[in-house]
């Protein structure tokens, strides 16, 4: 394999045609398993060991830590393990286990996942969310389990349902492509729809649910769902590894930091709030990387205590 392929592949920048020769690639035999693996962690301990802008002052200046340490090691071996625990659902010659087993994938704090499950079924998964799934999917329907946001590419099978299952509703589908937020520790719940047609359904209602056509999205207002248009296509490149922020307000992008990045984020300076910011990061270049770039519009300085894991606004 052209070393070079490898690592667009794995920094997530290869074309279909480019994933599409890796994956048959990778599934050929044992050994090229092995050498992705490796290369997986070294692009990944490279990536969190990068500093992606210079430190302009000591205030922020990062501070060495044990805590800090013991931090990276832990991203470190969750990526690892959802390269082993993904390496079971690559489609075609690997025989998938029979059985009813669960397994579970979390991704950590600014990072992301891309998994194939027993049936084709292509997922994507946003920082910080975790995907529990059956070796095989067995009976009536097809379930899946998310705390989280993903990104499902559906394999059709008319005679069994495909059902993503959150803290607060469910979504089922035969075949098609949906994106869902739904963080149990956060109030924003929404499903945008893409391709095909889905249904959602509000457990322990007696409401029937409401049907999605292409295009369209559901948020949770309350108890009650609400219909409307997807508003930002381009939202949906979390899935190359891209934040993008349209016309938002600095107090809602603060919150998606601190959802996505796992950090607190403590605002003294209430008056940047309303302020609106629109452009696009790379996640893996970190949440001080796009404090640093916001405040180049927006008068504010901060400092971080990585013994806390809190960024001070000021």
């Amino acid at each position: 394999m052209n070393p070079e392929l490898l690592q667009k592949y794995i920094a997530g920048n290869a074309t279909e045609a480019e994933k599409q020769r890796v994956t048959e690639w990778i599934q050929e035999n044992p050994e090229n398993m092995r050498e992705y693996m490796a290369q997986r962690k070294l692009h990944d301990m490279a990536l969190w060991r990068t500093e992606p802008v210079a430190e302009e002052n000591s205030r922020e200046r990062k501070h060495f830590s044990l805590r800090g340490v013991c931090m990276e090691a832990a991203k470190i071996a969750a990526v690892l393990s959802i390269v082993l625990l993904g390496t079971h659902y690559w489609t075609g010659k690997h025989q998938v286990p029979e059985d009813k087993t669960w397994q579970s994938i979390y991704v950590p704090a600014g990072q992301r996942a891309e998994l194939m499950l027993a049936d084709g079924t292509k997922v994507w998964l946003n920082s910080r969310s975790t995907l529990t799934f059956p070796g095989s999917f067995k009976g009536n329907i097809r379930n899946v389990k998310l705390d989280g946001e993903g990104y499902f590419a559906v394999t059709k099978n008319v005679e069994q349902p495909f059902i993503v299952e959150t803290n607060k509703c469910n979504v089922k589908v035969l075949g098609t492509e949906f994106n869902v937020m739904a963080y149990a520790a956060d109030s924003v719940w929404e499903t945008s729809l893409l391709e095909g047609a889905v249904e959602i359904l509000v457990p322990g209602s007696n409401n029937s649910g409401m049907r999605l056509e292409p295009n369209m999205m559901a948020s949770l207002k309350g108890n009650r769902l609400v219909k409307g248009r997807i508003k930002e296509v381009d939202y949906f490149l979390w899935r190359e590894g891209l934040l993008c922020f349209n016309d938002i307000s600095v107090r809602d992008m603060i919150e998606k930091l601190k959802l996505y990045y796992g950090v607190d984020i403590v605002v003294n300076n209430t008056r940047i709030l309303k302020n609106r910011y629109t452009g696009k990061f790379r996640t893996k270049d970190g949440v001080e990387h796009v404090l640093k770039v916001l405040k180049l519009n927006n008068k504010f300085t901060y400092t971080k205590n990585d013994e806390t894991n809190v960024i001070t606004i000021n």
